[in-house]
């Protein structure tokens, strides 16, 4: 996915800048940069790494002091290098964006027919935010030329644009990613993760609407497009992505998981020894069912937090399974002879279960329950590219539905409906395939009464097929 932070101030901005790019390490693992701009100099200073074997702390730490000025963009991405830097007819600006554009090939074709072209090449492939950039300076302003991108991209596109005037925040027009602004004594900034504020002195200022654009410097926030009134962000940001400090529309990341874990810990009638959370995004979850069950929480399988990376990074499959193998480590005392309810976040596609659900029984389990925070996943996300590496077939429930119907795209609607016949049917073959003593996803109602905004603001498509480019 990826995020990125930004800030402005009357002092340098290269800590806060570095240590707020850093508390976005969760969504991301394959390239990071920074920019940053000198008002004194006139000059911009970029550093792009990749990440892929390291850290972002790691790479960055050591040359801190080139990064010179007030104004800096920082990212963490899975998605070709960045910041870019141009120079145009709006000025020199930095940019860094976290997009999923689905038709890339389309707006690359119309751009070199108008003798644009692209340097940024990685791979033979056209670097998005190279290709944003190249939708900016089409226009007038960067207001027009925001808009323009809002008007071409299919997918999603949010983006900080460092310029000689400040940072320009602008969220997807659909607000499927989060931009959060904080401010403090002096500086603004604007990042994807509040969680990033709190340790820099930041409090959270308002949430930029969709659509919404901002220019921030560093004695307050203009407004250069008011939000759309409609919105679908994405509601996986609660089930799985987002960091358990943060908070989008005003609603915390770990208060949601909470809230679904608990209602339906109230209404599941398992009968159960102790409850546990699949590290790092089922604890929340766990946390609320076992207070809504009223059994207590152990911790029978913890995460070896110290160099195993989130297991949904890596490009390789064989390389997932290691990593989502390796960096869980059970504990025999606490798993021995007791039945046992695990919560986790969602099931993509099954390998991760299946490897948990072994070593549990191995280790002496008794028995082993499942309790899913979302509904079953039935449709890839073509927004913002989770479960899209390699199409429908990659999602377990997509594999199922072509064993029973000859074609995964039959009958999507009922299986994709709780408590029909394919529904039921579905699901309990997920849990015999893994050997479960039962298995239960949350409700789509409960989910969104759980994140606590109307359903016609979320994104659910991943659930129910509903959403809008």
């Amino acid at each position: 996915m990826g995020g990125f932070f930004g800030t402005v101030g009357r002092t340098s901005c290269a800590a806060d800048l570095f240590y707020g790019t850093d508390y976005h390490s969760h969504l991301g693992t394959r390239r990071g940069g920074m920019a940053t701009y000198d008002s004194t100099t006139r000059s911009f200073a970029r550093s792009i790494h990749n990440l892929e074997s390291t850290y972002f702390r790691t790479r960055f730490e050591d040359e801190l002091d080139k990064f010179k000025g007030e104004a800096g963009i920082g990212v963490i991405s899975d998605n070709d290098a960045q910041p870019i830097i141009l120079n145009s007819h709006l000025g020199r600006f930095g940019i860094v964006t976290v997009a999923k554009i689905v038709n890339l090939e389309e707006l690359e074709q119309q751009l070199l027919e108008q003798n644009m072209h692209f340097s940024e090449l990685s791979s033979g492939k056209t670097n998005p935010t190279e290709l944003v950039a190249l939708l900016i300076i089409q226009g007038k302003t960067f207001r027009e030329g925001i808009e323009n991108v809002y008007r071409n991209v299919k997918g999603s596109c949010s983006m900080l644009l460092l310029t000689e005037d400040g940072i320009i925040a602008a969220r997807d027009k659909w607000g499927r990613t989060p931009i959060v602004i904080g401010r403090k004594d002096g500086a603004y900034a604007a990042a994807s993760e509040s969680s990033s504020f709190p340790n820099l002195d930041y409090e959270i200022d308002r949430y930029v609407g969709p659509g919404e654009i901002l220019r921030l410097r560093a004695d307050g926030v203009e407004q250069l497009r008011q939000p759309e009134e409609q919105m679908q962000i994405c509601s996986f940001l609660w089930v799985y992505y987002g960091f358990p400090t943060s908070c989008y529309e005003g609603r915390n990341v770990e208060e949601v998981r909470f809230c679904s874990g608990l209602k339906m810990g109230q209404t599941d009638g398992s009968e159960v020894d102790c409850v546990c959370g699949i590290p790092d995004s089922g604890v929340g979850m766990a946390l609320g069912y076992a207070e809504g069950k009223q059994v207590p929480y152990h911790r029978a399988i913890a995460k070896y937090t110290p160099t195993w990376p989130r297991s949904f990074t890596p490009s390789r499959q064989e390389l997932r399974s290691l990593v989502a193998k390796m960096k869980l480590i059970p504990n025999r005392a606490m798993l021995q002879g007791k039945r046992l309810l695990f919560c986790d976040d969602s099931i993509v596609r099954g390998t991760q279960l299946r490897d948990n659900v072994k070593v549990l029984y191995d280790c002496g389990a008794r028995e082993v329950h499942i309790r899913i925070a979302c509904p079953p996943l039935i449709y890839s996300c073509p927004f913002i590219g989770f479960t899209t590496s390699k199409g429908d077939l990659e999602l377990i429930t997509r594999r199922i539905i072509k064993e029973l119907e000859g074609d995964e795209n039959k009958n999507l609607k009922r299986y994709a409906t709780t408590g029909s016949p394919e529904y039921e049917r579905m699901v309990d073959i997920i849990r015999q395939r893994f050997g479960l003593s039962s298995l239960r996803f949350n409700t789509i109602e409960t989910l969104v009464e759980a994140i606590g905004l109307p359903k016609c603001k979320l994104c659910t498509h991943c659930f129910d097929g509903t959403g809008c480019f």
